[in-house]
């Protein structure tokens, strides 16, 4: 039985992954990072940054480091929201008045610190629909690692195998399969390959598809 869903917010919840997307490149190339490319960004998708600092490191010594790229990212990022709003993932609304009306718990496991991610869901209206709001920064180790969604299963009071966890990138969905979740994926800026495909518990095209799964 399902006694909770674990969400992941940006690109799952909230439409904001293809602003990051965009951000880290224009950020790199702004510090003069050129050769900085989208699949560089694509694989900062909920990193943890001690992963994503080694990654700049050695794959572009010599250049911004990663806190110069991401400082300027968050800026960037900011003022985008700021100045064009913030949308929301198909089936937010239905699936989470679901949850609810099924007595499911619900909470947020994100990448993004709790400074950011609080104002960011007050601002779509959502921040009071989650029982709980849970940054990785608050885990020994952040995503792909399992250490979040094991932090959040205690957190919210159930075992893994009792919870679902929805994300929409690969490291994401990593962290919550090691966890021990069934682990749903909802693909925004890349579907799943083959190897990653074969661990998940299913492949949904909206947030409210997965209530086929509860």
């Amino acid at each position: 039985m399902v006694k909770a869903v674990l969400f992941d917010m940006d690109g799952t919840v909230t439409d904001t992954e293809k602003i990051y997307n965009k951000m880290w490149q224009k950020s790199a190339h702004d510090l003069g990072l050129l050769e900085f490319s989208n699949e560089d960004a694509l694989y900062f998708r909920s990193l943890n940054r001690i992963d994503a600092k080694a990654y700049i490191e050695k794959k572009y010594p010599g250049g911004p480091t990663w806190n110069e790229i991401h400082d300027l990212c968050v800026k960037l990022v900011r003022k985008q929201m700021d100045d064009e709003g913030v949308e929301l993932k198909s089936g937010v609304h239905e699936i989470l008045d679901l949850l609810k009306a099924k007595g499911i718990r619900s909470a947020i496991v994100t990448a993004t610190d709790l400074s950011r991610a609080i104002p960011q869901l007050e601002r779509v209206g959502l921040k009071d629909d989650f029982d709980e709001i849970i940054s990785a920064h608050e885990a020994k180790r952040g995503k792909p690692y399992p250490d979040p969604y094991i932090f959040a299963c205690k957190r919210i009071g159930f075992l893994p195998d009792e919870c679902i966890a929805v994300e929409d990138s690969p490291n994401g969905c990593v962290s919550a399969i090691e966890a021990g979740c069934r682990t749903i994926m909802v693909p925004d800026l890349t579907q799943p390959d083959e190897e990653l495909r074969a661990r998940l518990f299913a492949v949904c095209d909206t947030l409210f598809d997965i209530k086929d799964y509860l």
